[in-house]
């Protein structure tokens, strides 16, 4: 029996999982060139987001540069050339609309709210002031958040679906 591959009802294709990124950016592992953090002093959520967003266009921008120097490299029936994907890239990536990619930071403070729940990240109680502009006042501080032992040890499965993880159902 042949059984298509194809994604779950109203999933999405991305090349990674939020969820995976957030337990290997908090283990301090810098996923897809993100920058490498101390797994004990965490990062915002703020930060988290926007290396999850990077990490998605760069992933995407580079899969789509291999996929046109291949097709480009088998038309004109030559080897496939490592420069050009790179310089591909390069391009794509500046062309790529940063809201294109990944979900919006509501949808990020959600997904985040329900590990939160769940035990897995905890904050770190280091906060940091932040400011949107020179004219507002203040914002709310920036709280650094870390994985607990509990985020280290959950399987593959529950941080790909933290809400069935917490609710136990879809």
């Amino acid at each position: 029996m042949v059984e298509l591959l194809k994604p779950v009802r109203g999933g999405f294709l991305r090349p990674f999982g939020c969820g995976w990124f957030i337990r290997e950016y908090l283990l301090g592992k810098g996923p897809y060139g993100s920058p490498k953090i101390y797994p004990d002093v965490g990062a915002p959520q703020a930060d988290i987001f926007h290396e999850y967003k990077m990490a998605l266009m760069k992933a995407t921008a580079l899969d789509r540069a291999t996929k046109a120097e291949e097709k480009r490299a088998w038309r004109e029936k030559r080897p496939i050339n490592p420069d050009n994907i790179e310089s591909l890239a390069e391009r794509y990536l500046c062309r790529m609309p940063y809201k294109a990619q990944g979900c919006r930071f509501h949808s990020f403070v959600v997904y985040f709210s329900t590990i939160q729940k769940l035990g897995w990240v905890k904050a770190t109680g280091r906060e940091e002031p932040s400011t949107f502009q020179e004219h507002y006042p203040p914002g709310p501080p920036r709280k650094y958040f870390r994985l607990t032992k509990a985020g280290r040890e959950a399987s593959n499965t529950a941080w790909a679906n933290p809400h069935l993880a917490l609710y136990g159902k879809e």
